[in-house]
């Protein structure tokens, strides 16, 4: 589904593939396709405390502030999703998440120094299949909330 979305919005990416390891994470990845950490994104599914999701980008060598993003959001409190529920909300199985494509319609953020790097890394629907692309395409067809919620 996510390539679809891409190949719908017009965007120009490239797809990258690399042997999935369970919670291998985006260290994993990155040192599989020898690029920096910083450049691969995560998609996190997280939950507000009325249970509503949304989806989070985050560079891979940062954490998402909770605080931060609850109160950027103008929520009580959001928490990560356990990997059952984020993989229900999503329609991806987690490892494999993508932002494009996602299963229900939820607000999604975006780290806003993500928009400073000239190629970004994403999943692209799959365990162990990144597309590489600009950040500015990304940003043009998720239209999410640039956030500040970095931490390292």
């Amino acid at each position: 589904m996510a390539i679809r979305v891409l190949r719908a919005g017009g965007v120009a990416f490239v797809p990258h593939l690399y042997r999935w390891q369970p919670h291998g994470g985006t260290r994993a990845s990155s040192a599989a396709l020898g690029i920096p950490e910083h450049a691969v994104i995560k998609t996190l599914i997280f939950e507000t405390e009325q249970a509503l999701p949304l989806c989070i980008l985050m560079h891979g060598d940062r954490e998402v502030s909770v605080k931060q993003l609850a109160r950027a959001i103008g929520t009580k409190t959001v928490s990560p999703c356990t990997p059952d529920v984020a993989d229900r909300h999503s329609g991806y199985q987690v490892g494999g998440t993508s932002p494009f494509g996602l299963r229900r319609t939820m607000p999604i953020y975006l780290q806003a120094t993500i928009l400073e790097l000239p190629r970004i890394y994403i999943n692209g629907g799959a365990r162990g299949f990144l597309v590489e692309l600009d950040p500015r395409d990304a940003q043009r067809v998720l239209a999410p909330v640039v956030v500040d919620v970095a931490v390292a």
